[in-house]
């Protein structure tokens, strides 16, 4: 931020229009007004410049222009001091003696808006060599204002697995206290548009090619729509968005931002959320008041079925399982037009501008008015015409960006000039104020510190600051971004300040967590995805009462609760927020499969590739022929790529050059592999147009970063057992001070080994030279059959994929050894855990490593290791070893009946934690010996061994003795040798692909009513000599079919979900067969009064056909029995028999 003497009035021409603005009073005015120029964005650093001198030109004083205070935002910010302003430099002017401003470099391009340059005297120099921000003091008269500027819905992590939600969503719309809602996913990126002044945002960043390309598509949208009347739309529209400080979310989905699941023909938005922003918390519309508003306006709306009964909920979640491994657009589109009471089609057919291949479903409950306000919109608001679909629209952006291809800069500027003065009346939010030197767009961190310390001018901002004191006090995994708001460079003063906040959570484990604490802290606002803040940190005038600022927003505290409330519809927050995402099998084998697993690839070769897929595959539930099919099809495109490409890795932007063709070509050899792909062909050429992205920006989320692809997992994980021709590698993802070595040696002093002949040996971290793994790796290779415990600690996903790299290369298992722990939020090991492995090293003498009580820094260097689990909660955790290993062994560590950890322990271990925390952010991993921190650190391990030997005879208390604990690791590494382990539930939920819904029946019984027909009939005893044993063994399922999806469609069989595992009776009539086949004619019960309708025209249960024969050629028994080429024996009285309703 720059810097203006309080005296001196600058005068700057705005180049984007600004609304007025009131802080609270209107006797608070500014006489100070302030232009400033940026350069780089929120991602990517320009450099830009203006040739002309600039210079300050002071002008006559005024009084700041009044308005509305709605129409001003501001929030959120973050820490630490680190002002930097690049690219600026003083010169000395050879006219006339007077020092001004000169840009270090010159744009050759120009600004695409014109601007006059202009002076600035000796006496402005602080405003941009510093900045106003170092000299607001917070002090009494110092507020802040915060106001949300965009955003999209909260992001709730429901901690239920997948079938519990089902589960759950099922039993709420029975009840009818809910209506379920689909939606399609759409293959592309978050944008929001909050008006003219608002400005667009992408997921985490504004001001880039990712808001660039979602301005020139909305306004072309608004071209399509509205034709000739377009100019004057869109310039009510933005109007009627700024004034009622409303956002508008969208799905912007494009083929030059980089390949997902499939290119798509067209380039188009499809609106997911309207917001009113208002003074308050943020109000969304249902989704019946967004088709209302987009049907207004002529916006693109999403496909939506809406599920209020029984019948049709479970429907639709059996057909979802009917098609999750082959589903396309159109499959998927017709099979729940068909089984939902409500589908609203799109405004954009799916099929016909992004293409077959359907990313996913998105499911959520809603309130139980949904199915009806619907039909009351659809009522009153019918689908808009498309006015401009036959116009000459100009250049599309395809286009745009294949013109300008070489230069990102270019590509933007060119963007927004076709665009037109309403959606884009300046680019400052791209470019800053190039009539100003270049310096950059980054503000000062310590804008967040002074926000927090600022008394807040209203209720939003008490809220907005509650939240992010409550995310730096609990560290979440969340950056708070400042950027310098050049739309309101006018209103700057050395006492009036604006920037932008960008509140980017890093994980999802950060929104999980903040869930957490909304339980405990009543009122908390949720946090959002996609969250920009406009913050406003300003001195009151002297004498201006603190208390009316306080007091002046009680309407909109009373509205932004009662909003709030409004919006939860009656439901309770666990049910409200009940979402689920469902993906499809042909979207996921081209961007997790394909995409995702080129860095793999190329990099470690077809052998971990493979490895990595299938432990894909594993996590998904994919059915075992899907598996199948897909590793021969992975497996020859692997050879395909490399051989086409060798060395030269493929880039993941442009991957389906490559992967669509490869697809297309393996989907024709036959109907199998159609099935399989679901869609390839009319490949679009992303090349010649494809929009220049920094490769570290991915505003969607679901590109894996190389570094993040998920590691290559043995095959198969998890062994049957441990074969006596291979190796077994036990180690230890722990802590220092976890006993790992005293158990090492007494596992490799214990009799009989691990119960079988294989020797036990072990390696000792402490006393290697050299790096470790590469040398465990050596003695598998001398010692394959040999079981190694590998005596070191294996704290993170780099060391897993050595093991899994190693057991691949050795033929080996390797099983984790992990402390017992309840962990934290946010670690896998408690508070309680450290402090005894802390407790446990300062009472080591002579340690091999040298961490033991003489160590100064032993302390600071378990910390080190307890952060190197941060960021995975203890399910996580667990989770991810038993998916990548397959087993799991937990080593007891604490009594389950422990008294709580004294406040002096948790005290202590709290402000380690602290302090690890300051001294890695400032000096990374540097000894805590150097460096700022040195005489706290010194002071802290002091005072940890004093406290520690205070509570010695607590933490002596809380262990498990430690041979119980040896006998326990012990059993259970032998149950894994022999094959007797089952590994704990990773909870990863399994749905496999539907085929058809029958009534399943009790094979006892089947065989009891054979014998009882064979000893009253001659017939039939003849009939079953010589086959009774070959039944036994072909009848290991009786079942009656009662719809499949091939012969009746995906509908007819999901329609049998409402009575999914209820009991059905079912009445045995005849037995009809001849030499080849024979089965029984079935007469189908009801269930709770409903007759149970069987799509086939003739029930049956087949019970036996001859080798060659089909079962389902047995549907003509009647016919042939008709024909005299088949018996009958009639059943009488009927048998009665019974079985669950299922899906197979």
């Amino acid at each position: 931020m720059s810097l203006v003497p309080r005296r001196t009035l600058l005068t700057f021409s705005l180049l984007r229009s600004s609304s007025p603005y009131v802080i609270l009073s209107r006797h608070l005015c500014f006489n100070s007004s302030v232009r400033f120029s940026a350069s780089d964005m929120p991602k990517k650093q320009i450099k830009r410049a203006q040739a002309a001198d600039q210079k300050w030109q002071v002008k006559p004083k005024i009084d700041a222009p009044s308005g509305s205070s709605s129409d001003r935002s501001a929030s959120v910010v973050a820490e630490a001091v680190n002002n930097q302003f690049g690219g600026l430099s003083l010169e000395e002017s050879k006219t006339n003696n007077v020092q001004v401003w000169k840009p270090k470099a010159v744009s050759e391009t120009g600004s695409s808006r014109d601007a006059t340059p202009h002076k600035a005297g000796l006496n402005q120099r602080k405003s941009y060599g510093g900045d106003f921000l170092g000299d607001f003091n917070v002090d009494k008269s110092s507020y802040c204002q915060a106001q949300i500027r965009a955003t999209f819905y909260p992001k709730f992590e429901n901690e239920k697995t997948d079938q519990e939600i089902r589960t759950r969503m099922i039993e709420m719309v029975s009840k009818g206290l809910a209506t379920l809602e689909v939606s399609l996913k759409h293959s592309g990126s978050l944008f929001m548009y909050a008006g003219h002044s608002g400005g667009a945002y992408a997921k985490n960043s504004f001001g880039n090619i990712y808001t660039a390309v979602g301005v020139f598509v909305l306004s072309r949208m608004f071209r399509e729509a509205w034709g000739t009347k377009a100019s004057k739309k869109e310039a009510e529209f933005n109007d009627f968005l700024e004034k009622n400080r409303m956002c508008i979310s969208m799905e912007l989905v494009t083929a030059v931002l980089g390949d997902h699941g499939q290119r798509p023909l067209d380039d188009y938005v499809v609106v997911t959320a309207v917001t009113e922003l208002g003074s308050g918390k943020p109000k969304f519309y249902s989704t019946s008041e967004i088709i209302a508003f987009c049907r207004k306006w002529r916006l693109p709306t999403n496909h939506i079925w809406l599920f209020s009964t029984r019948k049709s909920v479970t429907s639709f979640f059996a057909a979802f399982d009917a098609l999750c491994e082959e589903g396309t657009a159109t499959s998927v589109c017709r099979a729940l037009d068909e089984v939902a009471d409500i589908s609203v089609p799109g405004s954009k057919d799916h099929v016909k501008v992004q293409g077959e291949i359907l990313e996913g479903l998105v499911a959520r409950i809603v309130s139980s008015g949904s199915a009806r306000d619907m039909a009351n919109v659809l009522r009153d608001h019918p689908p808009p015409p498309f006015d401009g679909a036959d116009l000459n629209l100009g250049l599309s952006l395809r286009e745009i960006c294949a013109a300008h291809r070489s230069n990102e800069e270019q590509q933007i500027r060119a963007l927004l000039k076709s665009v037109g003065p309403s959606f884009c009346p300046s680019d400052l939010d791209w470019f800053g104020d190039e009539s100003v030197d270049s310096h950059s767009k980054n503000a000062d961190k310590s804008v967040v510190t002074k926000f927090l310390q600022s008394q807040p001018a209203d209720y939003s901002t008490s809220k907005l600051q509650e939240m992010i004191r409550l995310m730096k006090e609990k560290r979440l995994p969340a950056a708070f971004k400042c950027y310098h708001n050049f739309n309101r460079a006018s209103d700057v003063s050395p006492d009036n300040l604006f920037y932008k906040l960008v509140v980017h959570v890093h994980s999802d484990s950060g929104f999980r967590r903040y869930q957490k604490e909304m339980r405990h802290t009543p009122g908390l606002w949720p946090l959002y995805r996609g969250f920009f803040v406009d913050i406003n940190l300003f001195k009151s005038n002297k004498g201006r009462d603190p208390m009316a600022l306080k007091s002046i927003d009680n309407a909109v505290k009373d509205a932004s609760e009662n909003s709030g409330q409004q919006g939860k519809d009656g439901l309770a927050d666990d049910d409200a927020n009940l979402m689920i995402k469902l993906k499809f099998l042909t979207y996921k084998l081209r961007t997790f499969l394909i995409r995702n697993g080129l860095s793999i690839l190329f990099k470690e070769g077809p052998a971990s590739y493979k490895a990595y897929y299938l432990r894909q595959m594993k996590i998904w539930g994919t059915s075992d022929g899907k598996q199948k099919e897909l590793c021969k099809m992975l497996d020859e495109w692997s050879a395909h790529i490399k051989k086409k490409c060798g060395n030269k890795q493929l880039s993941s932007s442009i991957y389906l050059s490559e992967a669509e063709p490869f697809l297309e070509q393996y989907a024709k050899r036959s109907p199998k592999n159609q099935v399989l792909i679901g869609s390839a062909g009319n490949l679009v050429r992303a090349e010649d147009f494809l929009a220049l992205v920094d490769g570290d920006l991915d505003e969607e989320g679901d590109l894996v970063k190389k570094e993040e692809v998920a590691p290559a997992t043995p095959e198969p994980a998890l062994k049957e057992a441990v074969h006596k021709d291979e190796g077994l590698i036990v180690f230890f993802p722990g802590i220092p001070g976890c006993a790992k070595s005293a158990l090492c040696k007494e596992l490799l002093n214990a009799q009989g080994g691990l119960g079988d002949d294989r020797p036990v040996h072990t390696l000792m971290g402490d006393l290697v030279k050299g790096k470790y793994w590469p040398k465990v790796a050596d003695e598998r290779r001398k010692k394959p059959q040999s079981i190694m415990l590998a005596d070191k600690n294996a704290p993170n996903e780099d060391v897993w994929r050595q093991i899994e790299d190693m057991c691949r290369r050795t033929r080996s298992s390797a099983v984790p050894v992990v402390p017992d722990s309840e962990g934290t939020e946010s670690n896998p090991y408690s508070l309680d855990a450290l402090a005894v492995f802390m407790f446990r090293v300062l009472q080591r003498v002579n340690h091999p490593g040298n961490l033991d009580k003489a160590s100064s820094n032993a302390g600071y260097v378990l910390l080190m290791f307890y952060h190197l689990y941060e960021g995975k909660n203890r399910k996580e955790f667990e989770s991810e070893l038993i998916e990548r290993f397959g087993s799991l062994v937990k080593m007891p560590l604490l009594r389950s009946e422990r008294s709580p950890l004294p406040d002096s322990v948790k005290s202590i271990i709290e402000e380690g934690i602290d302090l690890f925390q300051l001294h890695s952010r400032r000096h990374g991993r540097l000894e805590s010996s150097k460096g700022t921190y040195a005489a706290e650190w010194t002071k802290w391990e002091k005072q940890l061994r004093n406290t520690l030997a205070a509570n010695s005879e607590y933490l002596n208390s809380i262990q498990v003795p430690f041979e119980s604990a040896v006998q326990h690791v012990r059993e259970e590494l032998k149950r894994i040798a022999k094959g007797e382990y089952k590994p704990p539930s990773s909870e990863k939920s399994k749905h496999g692909s539907i085929v058809f819904a029958a009534v399943n029946l009790p094979v006892t019984q089947v065989h009891s009513l054979l014998e009882k027909l064979a000893a009253s009939n001659p017939t039939m005893r003849s009939f079953l000599e010589g086959k009774k044993k070959r039944i036994e063994e072909k009848l290991e399922r009786a079942h009656v079919t009662l719809a499949h999806k091939r012969s009746h469609g995906v509908a007819a069989v999901a329609r049998y979900g409402q009575h999914l595992n209820r009991e059905v009776p079912v009445e045995l009539t005849e037995l009809i067969f001849n030499d080849k086949m024979a089965a029984f004619t079935a007469h189908v019960g009801s269930v709770d009064g409903e007759t149970i309708v069987c799509k086939n025209e003739w029930p049956h249960v087949t019970l036996w056909t001859a080798k060659g024969v089909t079962a389902k050629e047995a549907n003509a028994l009647p016919q042939l029995y008709a024909d005299g080429k088949a018996s009958r024996v009639v059943i009488d009285p009927p048998a009665s028999v019974s079985g669950p309703l299922e899906f197979f």
